[in-house]
């Protein structure tokens, strides 16, 4: 049987910019992508703290350094620049390997700096 676990979190990243005339994503910091080990292209799934609101989207690549948390399209709707959220990636595993899997879990300051990976 396989569990979905948590693979990678982005924790409490600041939403920059949310854009709805675009196809539809979430663009991130590429600093954050390796630190996190999120891919482009992957689905990830986005908590937004402030008013709870969750969707998924796939994951787009800002420049490294940049600081950039925009998200494109339709789920631009759903936040304000500023709203707190979660990004969050996950995998199947099997019961064995969902175990011992450890995420990566990537702390941001008000401007998406890493100040800690977990």
């Amino acid at each position: 049987m396989l569990l979905k676990v948590l693979r990678a979190k982005i924790h409490r990243a600041t939403i920059t910019e949310a854009c709805v005339d675009y196809v539809g994503s979430i663009t991130i910091d590429r600093a954050l992508l390796d630190a996190s080990g999120l891919l482009p292209g992957e689905c990830v799934l986005v908590a937004d703290l402030t008013d709870g609101k969750r969707f998924e989207t796939y994951v787009m690549e800002a420049p490294a350094g940049s600081g950039v948390i925009c998200i494109n399209g339709a789920a631009a709707r759903l936040v304000d620049e500023g709203d707190k959220v979660i990004i969050m990636a996950f995998a199947y595993a099997e019961s064995d390997e969902a175990k011992t899997l450890q995420p990566k879990i990537v702390l941001v300051d008000e401007k998406n700096k890493i100040t800690e990976v977990r």
